[in-house]
């Protein structure tokens, strides 16, 4: 059938399918509710409603009351929600699969959405669901394990509050209950700055950039990750926002704003970034460290840069980040900026050093950072793209401790890290074009991921148009479901690729075949893919994948 969309259907018809709809994401049935969205998908409902009703129902039950436990001492983490990443790229991914599959990102998000609600008390082993499936014990009386403990919300939604003083003022005041971890009272000041239309942006921005501040500073045999997921939630905040219009997007602030403050935060390596901004670039140093801070920021007139990095300049960059311990990549970073180097050239540069640590990965479970290393790029540059924001440069450096910290975590492990030969098979230059796509197609079907960016390694030399290849990379990442942020994960290092401006931009692709055929799988990985393929006549070219662990395995992944 034709998948379209925005023909209209009586509202009463609308109203009645999305309380089933609700009815069985609150009863944690994968099955029924996706049912009931192909069903929405035939009413030809528009897709940025059916992603507005389906955050609307989880929003309340996806901030958990902080992202780590202590359960007898012993540290647990408390996953991410990955419902609203899924949303978000369900809006973008249509735009690079075939119009028949173009509901699928979103079919995927609501394969996951009952099972992600209130991990917290999953962990509990008080209710069912992805990070639980294993030990959750259903009641007697009800065996297939759905009518229990209903998600408890955590935090509940609020009214705005209006502040005294100017935008900017409240602005910072709102970022300081964020860093305080002042949950409700950072969120009622959020909504109240979001009702200002003319400074919206500036709060979005804001939004944004406490995301993008809040990482980790050390990976090694750290179990509880801030791995930049404040930072991708509040930029799918921003995105579906103004897909859906802000007048009726109550419930993505709701879903996305009040878990920037949830703690633990981690804002050491932005302390280091504010410190090197102080001392390395300021053209005059501060008397001391109890100075006034400065009104007008230090590498401000670094923000004007436009020189690109020379090809010689990158791999600099790069092979310090990979292989030095700090300060080296600090005072590199500090000395391209201070040589007129665009802060959005040395992304570019910080995105290839990502793509090349998940090149190295080898091992399944060792894709949880770096995976998510790359998605950080992928993010600063699109905030880079979007926002002028005036402290963008300092996060540079928050990036470089990302990569550098997991860098010298691989070389203190390095079992970690023993790619094997992924030069092109022999004979691949006498394939055309369509043959080595279906053998990459086949390669990451079969979770062969050495296979998978050898046979694209060929496809690449072979000089054969891009776009085939992104469109199929695309669809493998949109094929393999039950944690559907993969898909986001899978989509990052082709966005950056149309716009890397590096002489080894096309790593990136190869990064991106490395991500879907080599992450951890969980269960069935193309259950939610073959159901969606059946309900609308789709040919599957029997795809059958099994993945190596159980789901409740992927707490431990972020």
């Amino acid at each position: 059938m034709a998948l379209q969309t925005n023909v209209p259907v009586t509202d009463k018809e609308a109203t009645r399918t999305y309380a089933a709809f609700e009815e069985r994401v609150m009863a944690r049935d994968q099955v029924g509710a996706s049912d009931i969205f192909y069903d929405l998908v035939r009413q030809r409902r528009p897709l940025t409603e059916m992603i507005g009703e389906t955050v609307r129902i989880h929003a309340p039950y996806t901030t958990p009351p902080y992202h780590q436990r202590l359960d007898d001492g012993v540290a647990r983490f408390v996953n991410n929600d990955h419902c609203l990443l899924s949303a978000r790229v369900s809006l973008r991914l249509p735009g690079y699969i075939p119009e028949e599959l173009r509901f699928l990102p979103m079919a995927q998000t609501v394969w996951y959405v009952p099972t992600g609600l209130d991990a917290w008390n999953q962990l509990l082993n008080k209710a069912p669901g992805h990070y639980n499936r294993r030990r959750f014990e259903p009641d007697a009386d009800d065996p297939v394990g759905r009518a229990v403990l209903g998600a408890v919300v955590h935090w509940e939604d609020q009214e705005p509050l209006h502040l005294d003083g100017t935008y900017e003022e409240g602005l910072n005041h709102w970022l300081t209950l964020v860093m305080r971890g002042e949950v409700v009272e950072a969120y009622r000041v959020f909504l109240g700055l979001m009702e200002d239309e003319v400074n919206r942006p500036r709060a979005l921005a804001q939004l944004v950039f406490a995301g993008l501040i809040d990482v980790q500073d050390r990976v090694l045999k750290n179990l509880s990750y801030t791995t930049g997921h404040k930072a991708y939630r509040a930029r799918a905040t921003v995105e579906l926002g103004e897909a859906i219009g802000w007048e009726n997007a109550h419930a993505i602030l709701y879903a996305g704003v009040p878990d920037i403050a949830v703690g633990p935060r981690w804002h050491s390596a932005y302390e280091m970034a504010c410190q090197v901004s102080m001392r390395d670039l300021a053209e005059e140093q501060p008397a001391s460290t109890l100075s006034p801070t400065a009104v007008q920021h230090p590498e401000a007139r670094l923000l004007s840069n436009e020189l690109p990095l020379s090809d010689d300049e990158v791999e600099t960059l790069v092979r310090i980040l990979l292989t030095e311990h700090e300060p080296g990549y600090i005072d590199e970073i500090s000395r391209l900026l201070l040589a007129g180097r665009s802060g959005r050239s040395i992304v570019d540069a910080l995105q290839i050093a990502g793509a090349r640590l998940l090149l190295r990965t080898s091992m399944p479970r060792g894709f949880a950072i770096p995976q998510h290393v790359v998605e950080y790029m992928n993010t600063l540059a699109w905030f880079f793209d979007t926002f002028d924001h005036k402290h963008r440069l300092k996060l540079l450096y928050v990036a470089g401790s990302f990569i550098n910290s997991l860098a010298m975590s691989r070389i203190a492990i390095p079992e970690a890290e023993a790619p094997p030969d992924t030069s092109p098979p022999r004979g691949a230059h006498a394939l055309s074009s369509n043959e080595l796509l279906r053998n990459i197609d086949e390669s990451i079907a079969a979770l062969d991921p050495a296979q998978s960016v050898a046979w694209t390694r060929g496809y690449l030399e072979g000089g054969y148009d891009r776009g085939p290849l992104i469109e199929t990379l695309a669809v493998s990442a949109v094929k393999l479901g039950n944690d559907p942020h993969n898909q986001e994960l899978g989509l990052a290092p082709l966005e950056d690729y149309l716009k890397n401006k590096t002489a080894a931009r096309e790593e990136l692709i190869l990064a991106a075949v490395q991500h879907t055929a080599g992450h951890m799988k969980y269960g069935d990985p193309t259950e939610a893919y073959s159901r969606f393929a059946g309900a609308f006549d789709i040919t599957t070219n029997g795809v059958e994948t099994q993945g190596s662990a159980e789901p409740e395995e992927q707490l431990l992944d972020g």
